[in-house]
């Protein structure tokens, strides 16, 4: 295949009309405002008349006639019209998009994992020297009503603190039955100092009255289940010799659950405390559970370039377990504003161009402010009116054509 230099590249219309016969259209601008044709493909063709490309044989288009005003600069320029006749338009696949005000809504989707809440995980402590004599509740993942027994303990302490009440309670007794108002005083005080001592060692109120009615002591005390949970781990077997702080069993509340989910930095301004999210998982694919955001990590992950979001997700039939790997999505509202199609928009880095369609073939290249992505739609703030039309699709062979015809010099 011949080389062509482009440097000689230079030729007349008469030349290209004899190279082949091809169909001449003229614009609504009229002939004398054509500067020359060129070919989109090959933009160093230039010729004085219509026809082929001696390249590639494409036909040429028109390059109107500039105004006699210098050009602006490119960081100041203004776009000017340029043409593609309908039928050239029709054939590069152009379709138009009306600028039109819409609901702004957008679904945001992240990541997530769940987590007890630590407000509802309970460490069982044993406040006092002992053995545990029997596990009533022996498995981990066992639910445990409040005031439900867990275990059984052997205390000397306990077993001497109730002999005292119960003989404090007689000594009471006593001093009602001689009317000394002085012992009763000073009974009712001790009394009171006992059952505080018995409170603070995980004795319940209701064990105490218990205690008080019968007057028998218990020489293995029952250690009953303060909450409504589920036994995540049991840290102690029987006959076990435990004291004070030894941890007996550790229990959570999962009606209620945290969801740490990871948004991306640029969602980060539309996150907000209280707004409702919704979670589904693969593991009940037909079933939502309904929460809200409660707290906003202030600190942005340095690796993954993620906002750390917390979500308090309602639990009830405990369906959702710590660790377990959710879909969080949440729906953004941001009322109603212009809008036009993604794919309207050429963005060339710092600014972003649409072609306005003022008809008769006439594009008119425009720059413009855009606000946020909803969808497949942008929303416009400033550049467009709202029943105008632009561009929608073959963006980029448009932009040829407008390069070509010196309508937008840069980008």
């Amino acid at each position: 295949m011949k080389t062509i230099n482009r440097r000689h590249f230079l030729i007349s219309g008469a030349a290209l009309v004899a190279l082949t016969a091809c169909p001449r259209y003229l614009f609504a601008q009229g002939a004398g405002q054509v500067d020359y044709y060129t070919c989109t493909m090959h933009p160093f063709v230039h010729a004085a008349e219509p026809g082929n490309c001696p390249v590639c044989g494409m036909e040429l288009v028109p390059v109107m006639k500039k105004s006699g005003a210098p050009a602006a600069p490119a960081s100041g320029e203004t776009p000017t019209e340029f043409t593609i006749p309908p039928e050239r338009q029709q054939l590069i696949g152009v379709t138009y998009a009306t600028v039109e005000k819409k609901p702004l809504q957008r679904v945001l989707r992240a990541a997530g994992l769940v987590a007890e809440e630590n407000e509802r995980h309970w460490d069982v402590v044993s406040r006092v020297q002992g053995y545990v004599q029997q596990l009533i509740v022996s498995s981990p993942g066992e639910f445990v009503e409040k005031d439900q027994p867990l275990l059984t303990i052997y205390s000397p302490d306990l077993l001497a603190t109730q002999r005292e009440l119960v003989d404090l309670l007689r000594m009471r007794d006593n001093a009602r039955q001689s009317g000394s108002t002085a012992v009763l005083q000073n009974a009712n005080d001790l009394i009171t100092s006992t059952e505080q001592r018995l409170l603070q060692w995980n004795v319940t109120a209701q064990q105490i009255a218990e205690l008080e009615k019968t007057r028998v002591p218990q020489e293995n005390v029952k250690l009953l289940s303060p909450y409504r949970a589920i036994v995540h781990e049991i840290h102690v077997g029987q006959g076990k010799n435990i004291g004070a702080g030894t941890v007996l069993m550790d229990m959570a509340d999962l009606s209620v659950v945290w969801v740490w989910a990871d948004f991306y930095q640029n969602e980060a301004a539309m996150l907000k405390p209280g707004l409702p999210v919704t979670i589904t998982t693969s593991a009940y694919p037909d079933e939502k559970f309904s929460g809200k955001i409660a707290a906003i990590d202030a600190f942005l992950n340095a690796d993954r370039r993620t906002v750390r979001v917390r979500l308090d997700i309602d639990n009830p039939d405990i369906k959702l377990r710590p660790e377990m790997y959710v879909d969080a999505g949440l729906q953004i509202d941001a009322g109603e504003g212009l809008a036009i199609p993604f794919s309207a928009v050429l963005p060339t880095g710092t600014r972003n161009i649409v072609f306005v369609d003022k008809g008769g073939g006439k594009l008119e290249p425009r720059f413009i402010e855009l606000g946020a992505k909803f969808g497949d739609v942008y929303q416009v703030t400033s550049g467009l009116k709202e029943g105008e039309r632009v561009v929608s699709s073959a963006n980029f062979l448009v932009d040829a054509e407008s390069k070509i015809q010196g309508a937008l010099k840069s980008w």
